[in-house]
């Protein structure tokens, strides 16, 4: 599912729940909630939604890697990275089909 798919989605979906909102609402609302996250977790917080997931950042230590090319050892810098986290009600969704 792309973006675009992705919107068409929440718009069907808030129709079936009974709220009626447009294409253009439902973009904004999905560009606020990425803004958000990615702003929370620039921040080093996390996100929890109990029973969807957790959204975390993960710090990688610096490590030595190899370049598959040249075969030559490289130092690969310590970084961190965004990771999210299946929360117990949604895996067992995912595994009930």
């Amino acid at each position: 599912m792309n973006k675009s798919e992705l919107i068409t989605a929440i718009v069907e979906r808030s129709t079936k729940d009974g709220v009626e909102i447009t294409k253009k609402q439902a973009d904004a609302f999905l560009k606020s909630f990425t803004a958000i996250v990615e702003e929370t977790l620039v921040k080093g917080e996390d996100i929890q939604l109990i029973g969807f997931g957790t959204f975390t950042v993960v710090e990688r230590a610096e490590r030595t890697g190899r370049n598959p090319a040249t075969k030559q050892t490289i130092t690969i810098p310590a970084s961190k990275s965004p990771k999210f986290k299946a929360g117990k009600a949604l895996k067992d969704k995912v595994n009930a089909k």
